[in-house]
């Protein structure tokens, strides 16, 4: 006789692959990234290699190894190198180029990384009402197969609401004048 299973549930079964849909979906936003990132400047490349470059462990041991090897030499433990900068202002003043430039390439890539943010956020807003406007026409004709098939509602006023459009502007606008401080 075979043991009972430890278990009295069982995992649900694996699907054998992606829904269609979804598969041509993942498709075409891989498409669409590839192509932004073959239409993309010679500025912003660079950003995007140096900024990942400098958000890097490598960035931090290189630098530490620099720092130290500086510092090393100028407070005189490597007697076999004279010591060049003895109160360290040039240490200060590259560290300090480096951070200008850093933080400007970190800029490039974050505006590059924000305007392909709000595109998605654009998207998904599209596809939030379409699909907003979608759902209350399915309510709508729910309701009205109920209603032809003498089905009781005893939430007729609840559906009487679900079945009107949403209108964005109103939204925005109700979200404005909440946020807006008291006069």
């Amino acid at each position: 006789m075979p043991d009972p299973p430890s278990s009295p549930t069982v995992p649900p079964p694996q699907p054998d692959g992606l829904n269609t849909a979804l598969a041509r979906n993942i498709q075409a936003l891989q498409a669409r990234r590839a192509a932004e990132e073959a239409h993309a400047g010679f500025s912003d490349r660079l950003s995007e290699r140096v900024t990942a470059f400098a958000g890097s462990m490598t960035f931090v041991w290189v630098h530490l190894a620099i720092v130290a090897a500086w510092v090393a030499v100028n407070i005189g433990l490597v007697p076999a190198i004279p010591r060049f900068d003895r109160t360290f202002v040039i240490l200060a003043t590259v560290a300090s180029v480096e951070a200008i430039f850093l933080s400007t390439f970190v800029l490039i890539s974050q505006n590059r990384a924000a305007a392909a943010a709000d595109r998605r956020a654009d998207l998904d807003l599209q596809v939030n009402l379409l699909a907003e406007h979608e759902i209350t026409r399915l309510i709508s004709l729910t309701s009205r197969i109920a209603e032809h098939l003498g089905v009781a509602d005893d939430l007729s006023r609840e559906v009487a609401e679900l079945e009107r459009d949403i209108a964005p502007e109103a939204v925005l606008d109700e979200l404005q004048a909440a946020k807006a401080p008291p006069d």
